[in-house]
């Protein structure tokens, strides 16, 4: 019987630190999914800012201390692959989120399985 109780300690810790580590990897991906919203909407709002220049406006890109001239045309493709790039990233991240909040649905229906049976294998062991 002691035998027993030990064993279904061991795999509810177990299960309960595997529940901890996602819920690290959960909050690890919402901070990313985070920091790339507010990159999207910075360079949607440069873009927008882009588009409303005239062909003979001059851009300049800051390149470390130095601001170096750029084309109009060039500095949009850049940010809009930069946007497009986040947009792939978000959709990465948000996919992450779902698998990992699956992950922990399975994880919390385990915990509860398993502190139901130590709890019987307990009351057992006191009668």
């Amino acid at each position: 019987m002691d035998k027993e109780v030990a064993v279904l300690q061991r795999k509810l810790e177990t299960e309960l630190k595997n529940f901890k580590d996602s819920q690290k990897e959960f909050n690890k991906l919402v901070q990313t999914q985070q920091q790339l919203d507010g990159q999207f909407f910075e360079n949607k709002s440069i873009l927008e800012e882009l588009q409303m220049l005239k062909p003979t406006n001059t851009v300049y890109k800051l390149y470390g201390p130095v601001l170096v001239k750029q084309d109009l045309e060039e500095s949009k493709q850049n940010v809009g692959k930069r946007i497009e790039y986040i947009t792939k990233e978000l959709k990465r991240c948000a996919e992450n989120i779902n698998q990992l909040e699956q992950k922990q649905d399975k994880y919390r229906a385990n915990l509860q399985k398993l502190q139901q049976q130590y709890q019987s294998q307990m009351a057992l062991a006191k009668q």
